[in-house]
């Protein structure tokens, strides 16, 4: 009769930690996110939601203008972001001013530093983005 209880708590103890993953924390590998409206690196997470943490992994793009010279076109930058939410994750290309509609919500890449110079690109380690999450109901 003992064994029997201990084994059934058991059991219950390994359905309650199955029913619980993976919560309703988004997966996050890379050390603790930054709060929201934090300009993060390449690598960082950053909180855009309590439930939902963007990673920048690369810039895919950076076409701006350089500051102080006249362009037809002002150009964009396209990083390409990880999404984690509460038991998902996915990888996408944001892309400034741009918004990205995944999983009901719309991501936002609002701004990139530095501004792009003349005659000299900008090493990764350099770059800083901000995020933010649109709701809709």
């Amino acid at each position: 009769m003992r064994r029997a209880t201990i084994a059934t708590l058991l059991l219950a103890a390994q359905l309650a930690a199955c029913a619980t993953y993976p919560g309703d924390r988004p997966i996050v590998d890379n050390g603790p996110a930054q709060p929201p409206g934090s300009f993060v690196a390449i690598g960082q997470p950053v909180h855009v939601a309590p439930n939902i943490v963007l990673t920048p992994k690369a810039v895919y793009e950076d076409s701006r203008c350089p500051t102080g010279v006249q362009c037809v076109w002002s150009g964009r930058v396209v990083v390409t972001t990880r999404i984690d939410g509460p038991g998902w994750r996915e990888t996408v290309n944001l892309v400034t001013g741009e918004q990205q509609r995944v999983r009901d919500h719309d991501f936002l890449l609002i701004e990139v530093l530095p501004a792009q110079k003349p005659q000299s690109g900008i090493a990764e380690s350099e770059y800083r983005f901000s995020y933010r999450i649109d709701y809709r109901l």
